[in-house]
């Protein structure tokens, strides 16, 4: 018996490493199988394998050869950007096949997964479990083309990049599943990234909210948006590699992604995190009136500009700001431009933007009902002589920004500090 529903039903996604070529998709089919013989009815969520969406995105985008110019939010892109996931769900339906396994494929709009028509770019409305979950439970594996759902009016349209994973915690809620397990190329969530830190833990659980956290602030385990779906359905994820052998002991393996309240053990510091990809934008002379701040920002989300760390401080001449804030280094150039076309209304001296900085995060819910988290953190790195420029908090986050030739320094000498290397 499933908790979440009447039989135990699982989900199992795979990304495009994982189905990158043909023996890599007889290695999942050999996965998928273990958890069939466990007494799991299954759906598998796939994406297109490696490197396939960008041939194809570059087919439409005027990049390729046989580009034909489309804009990604045309219904026609989404209908080639989609056919990659629905090559990958018949070659894995047949590996099953041949190994004995009864199963079949589904493109979202057999399910189906019903989705807005923001093309490109789109959000699932609703999942209708009936078909699908009375398939699993007659023993048939379904494996379903990720990336992709169906308009009201019947068009193909794709969820945006990670979409896969949203699709398959859509489908694990849709059909109760006991759990959505993301398989992909690392063995689960770790404390910080082992490529820096040798010293990296594995975590064996780690909260919604501290996911959510983590992702947004550059780790790449999980997308954003499929975390914020899991943690509002309840549906209990698990990171882990698919590189493992069937057969091996997986019942510990991987990283649980779940409530807080099933963590018993809270940490006050589950892990640190950075982002080598921001930029700082400086204006130097701001008027210091009520408004400023409302056109600047104003404007900048009216261009989609999306701003994370912001201080405002005062200048040397009276009556005048500066403020600095942050942004994606793909928007700085655009950013400039924007805050420069504005610079007659509003009144400011100048702007200047720095691309050279880094942002390093420290996450964890114990934040909420301890304190000296943030001594700890300035201490560790004025020890280490990094200056921090900016500071951002929230309940379970501090985020400092940094010059990014201390990002490597900075994220060491915090994981020791909060003690991580002893998990």
């Amino acid at each position: 018996m499933g908790v979440r529903g009447q039989v135990s039903r699982l989900v199992m996604k795979f990304g495009g490493t994982s189905v990158a070529d043909l023996e890599r998709i007889r290695r999942v089919a050999r996965l998928v199988n273990a958890e069939v013989q466990a007494g799991h009815s299954v759906a598998v969520v796939v994406s297109a394998m490696s490197g396939k969406t960008n041939e194809l995105v570059a087919w439409t985008d005027g990049s390729g050869a046989a580009a034909q110019g489309l804009a990604p939010s045309d219904d026609e892109y989404d209908v080639v950007v989609a056919s990659g996931e629905q090559v990958t769900a018949g070659l894995l339906a047949m590996a099953l096949r041949n190994i004995g396994v009864a199963a079949r494929s589904w493109l979202g709009w057999q399910i189906p997964i019903i989705a807005d028509d923001a093309h490109g770019r789109a959000r699932i409305d609703e999942v209708p479990p009936d078909k699908l979950a009375a398939a699993m439970d007659a023993g048939e594996v379904a494996v379903i083309a990720g990336f992709q759902g169906v308009t009201r009016d019947g068009r193909i349209a794709t969820l945006g990049r990670g979409g896969s994973d949203t699709s398959a915690v859509a489908i694990a809620a849709a059909v109760k599943a006991i759990r959505c397990d993301i398989y992909t190329d690392v063995d689960g969530v770790y404390t910080t990234d082992p490529r820096i830190e040798a010293k990296a833990r594995r975590l064996s659980k780690i909260s919604y909210e501290e996911m959510l956290e983590m992702a947004s602030l550059g780790a790449k385990v999980l997308q954003t948006r499929s975390v914020e779906l899991a943690m509002a359905q309840g549906v209990p994820l698990r990171v882990l590699s698919s590189f493992i052998e069937p057969g091996d002991d997986t019942a510990n393996a991987g990283t649980i992604v779940c409530d807080e309240e099933e963590i018993m053990e809270k940490r006050i510091v589950s892990g640190v995190a950075y982002s080598r990809d921001e930029a700082k934008i400086s204006l130097f002379g701001l008027p210091d009136h009520p408004g400023v701040s409302s056109e600047i920002f104003g404007r900048l989300a009216d261009a989609n500009v999306n701003v994370d760390m912001i201080v405002q401080s005062h200048a040397r001449t009276a009556d005048t700001a500066n403020m600095e804030f942050t942004v994606g280094k793909r928007d700085a150039a655009r950013t400039v431009e924007i805050v420069r076309a504005a610079q007659k209304e509003i009144g400011f001296d100048d702007v200047a933007v720095n691309e050279d900085v880094a942002k390093v995060s420290v996450i964890g819910v114990g934040m909420r009902s301890h304190t000296g988290v943030a001594k700890t953190m300035f201490g560790a790195l004025a020890e280490k002589g990094v200056n921090i420029q900016v500071i951002s908090t929230s309940e379970i986050k501090i985020s400092v920004l940094i010059d990014a030739a201390y990002t490597e320094l900075a994220v060491r000498a915090l994981h020791a500090a909060y003690g991580l290397d002893q998990l």
